[in-house]
């Protein structure tokens, strides 16, 4: 095989998201506040910067204005300031409205801005490359290189034009490799590349299991009638169990434009749930349907979030090497909120490597990134909110009394820290030992189907390559996840992935349809005995988000 051309940088950046994209922009602005140069190059796996962004999204715009004070004269897509709040329990019957005084801070949105954060990052993007950012959207980073003492040195996309059987095809190109003093990780939930690190490194060891939340997400045109330009409403209970974490979310931006979204908690336990279905059943509510007759839905997509707060946080640095945003877990769970942590995160590793570089050092450990963050408000923010996601764990209500106690009479200060016990992956019981649930057909109107649901994705990958979807043992799905759980990853997959068919043999088999994958990482999550494991596709492969 032939070599891969290299270039290199001062820093190469794994992922054009929120934490990327600021790590890039503040690198520029101390070069440029310093009068010197430092070079930074951002590979991004979608086919342009925003494609795979997908968050509900509610942003916080502490961090954004630390980055650009003026961002509001510069034209950023913050347009529609939250006006009002709701949260409400649901019953299949009907629905309770917390009042406003009971909800605790971490609930409330005032001053905050309710976004497309795709369309946000397409305006970073923008500000990046007028700073002299180079950013390559379409090129998919799919190996971590090292030097010989394991520290890291860059970062190789993967090759192009490779077929189905492994063979080079008449588009095959030779991936690059793009070394550099320091690489950031900004991957996103659940990183390719991160997840490597992480096992390398043993970066776990010592912390919590990590805990996730399937996020899904629906972008609707209602009637003018029906939009309350700025609500933020939330909602807990059903079409959930009172002992399956999760909610809903609907935020009203402008225009029209309402985002619905339902997050289910990736360590339930009921191998028959799939969290497509719970989330067109939602939208079904005597409360919540109303706002959608005479409307249109218009974007579909899901996303995997990291959801296990600071107790969960792995450790952020190896020689050469720094994880921000959402591929070390930086999200406020109560607040559904990463986007500003995300920020904040590539902000402050990308000071400690413009002072590593500027200094003369590199491929050593960026002790001052997690050093800041420990002195930080994003940290103090976090700590408030460490107590959050384990009380849910105890069920809806015995949680949200914990969480009513831990938020509201101590403010997020209690003397005790609550942990998780399991990865999310431990946690299903067997199909003999649970309830079936039976979802109602989807009418084609407010309730849809997973393959409609796909296609308004904007989902495409080249059809001849191998498939990213890969499994360790081709036959656990059917001797283990089809014989003990029921198949659940036709389930959990929010794409029709995954489905088990009839083979020549007379038994089953699973099929992958790889090519409906979204990239949201559900089943490199779930999947019982980790046998998939998702690996990047050619580059510019998977949804293209307009507006999400």
């Amino acid at each position: 095989m032939s070599e891969r051309e290299s270039m290199e940088y001062d820093v190469v950046i794994v992922g054009a998201g929120p934490a990327g994209l600021s790590a890039a922009i503040r690198l520029k602005q101390q070069a440029a506040a310093a009068g010197s140069e430092i070079s930074v190059c951002i590979v991004e796996k979608g086919s342009e910067v925003g494609a795979h962004i997908l968050s509900g999204a509610v942003m916080d715009p502490r961090a954004i204005t630390e980055l650009f004070p003026d961002w509001q004269a510069m034209g950023a897509p913050l347009n529609q300031q939250v006006t009002e709040d709701r949260f409400m329990f649901l019953s299949e019957t009907g629905s309770m409205q917390v009042p406003s005084w009971m909800l605790p801070a971490c609930f409330k949105n005032h001053g905050n801005y309710v976004i497309s954060l795709a369309n946000v990052c397409r305006w970073l993007g923008v500000q990046a490359e007028t700073l002299g950012v180079e950013i390559y959207p379409g090129f998919a980073a799919s190996e971590v290189l090292f030097h010989d003492n394991n520290a890291v040195k860059g970062i190789a996309t993967g090759d192009m034009g490779i077929g189905k059987l492994g063979e080079h095809t008449s588009r095959y190109a030779r991936g690059m490799e793009l070394h550099a003093k320091y690489t950031f990780f900004a991957e996103g939930c659940r990183g390719n590349l991160g997840k490597t690190l992480q096992a390398k490194f043993a970066l776990n060891d010592g912390h919590d299991p990590q805990t996730y939340g399937l996020g899904l997400k629906e972008l609707w045109e209602v009637k003018t009638a029906k939009h309350v330009p700025g609500l933020v409403m939330h909602s807990a209970g059903w079409p959930l169990d009172s002992a399956t974490y999760g909610g809903s979310f609907m935020y009203h931006l402008e225009n029209n434009l309402v985002a619905v979204g339902f997050v289910v908690g990736l360590a339930y336990t009921n191998p028959f749930l799939s969290p497509f279905e719970e989330f067109q059943r939602y939208k079904t509510h005597t409360a919540i349907r109303g706002f959608f007759d005479g409307g249109k839905r218009i974007a579909y997509g899901a996303r995997a979030l990291t959801a296990g707060g600071l107790q969960s946080l792995p450790k952020l640095i190896v020689p050469g090497g720094v994880l921000i945003g959402d591929d070390a877990g930086f999200l406020n769970a109560p607040r559904i909120k990463g986007s500003h942590a995300a920020i904040k995160t590539g902000m402050l590793a990308a000071e400690a490597a413009f002072a590593a570089v500027t200094a003369g050092r590199t491929s050593d450990e960026l002790t001052d990134y997690p050093e800041a963050f420990k002195h930080s408000w994003l940290h103090d923010e976090l700590h408030r909110a460490r107590n959050f996601k384990p009380a849910m764990a105890k069920g809806l209500y015995t949680g949200s009394l914990m969480v009513g106690v831990d938020q509201i009479l101590f403010r997020g200060k209690a003397p005790w820290t609550m942990h998780h016990q399991h990865a999310d992956h431990e946690t299903l019981l067997k199909a003999a030992d649970s309830t079936p649930i039976t979802y109602p057909k989807p009418d084609g109107v407010l309730t849809f189907d997973r393959l409609s649901s796909v296609f308004i994705s904007n989902t495409n990958h080249e059809e001849d390559q191998p498939a990213h979807l890969t499994l360790k043992n081709a036959e656990v799905p059917v001797k283990i996840n089809l014989a003990l759980y029921d198949g659940p990853e036709a389930r959990y997959c929010p794409a029709g992935v995954y489905e088990y068919v009839d083979n020549q043999a007379g038994g089953q088999k699973l099929q992958i349809n790889a090519q409906n994958c979204v990239h949201c990482k559900t089943c490199d999550i779930k999947d019982p005995t980790q046998n998939i494991v998702w690996v990047v596709p050619e580059g510019g492969g998977g949804p293209n988000y307009p507006n999400m």
